[in-house]
């Protein structure tokens, strides 16, 4: 079973990133790709807790991958694209939100089917679901923007506290 933290620490996270990017803003590769890439980190080591992996673990890990790749995907062409200021600005609609909550809604059904299925329920950490799900959309609206000619925006100045 995931720890509370990590499901607390996740929840919040995928709340404020919803609720920013409905509000729509600037789209840095930092807000791309760093907190997936952090969630599957933690959710990489969150599999080495697992007892022992079986071939059911396996394939219900490469199941929930495949669906989180796929809505994180769907999820990704939901969201309108812009150039402002010299860079990429996005902003979730009314659709990518319905996508995040059919996507939570399948991971938890595909959690409890594999669960009764005889697979161990540390064998797919929401939190890499999550990071999974976040590359899938970040792929996806790096592409987008790619054909639309717009690059990430830039990076906020960084203050000096020298």
């Amino acid at each position: 079973m995931p720890s509370v933290f990590w499901l607390v620490v996740v929840g919040v996270l995928v709340v404020v990133l919803v609720v920013k990017r409905f509000r729509g803003g600037p789209l840095t590769a930092r807000d791309a790709f760093v907190s997936p890439v952090v969630l599957l980190g933690i959710g990489a080591y969150e599999l080495t807790k697992v007892p022992e992996f079986s071939g059911l673990d396996i394939g219900w890990l490469v199941l929930g991958t495949v669906v989180g790749l796929v809505f994180g995907g769907l999820r990704g062409t939901t969201t309108l694209l812009s150039e402002r200021d010299g860079g990429l600005w996005q902003r979730y609609t009314k659709w990518t939100v319905a996508v995040w909550l059919i996507a939570s809604a399948s991971s938890f059904g595909l959690g409890v089917l594999g669960v009764a299925l005889g697979a161990h329920e540390e064998a797919r950490p929401i939190v890499l679901s999550v990071g999974i799900s976040l590359i899938g959309e970040a792929a996806v609206v790096g592409f987008r923007a790619k054909a639309l000619g717009v690059r990430f925006a830039p990076e906020p100045a960084r203050r000096r506290w020298v």
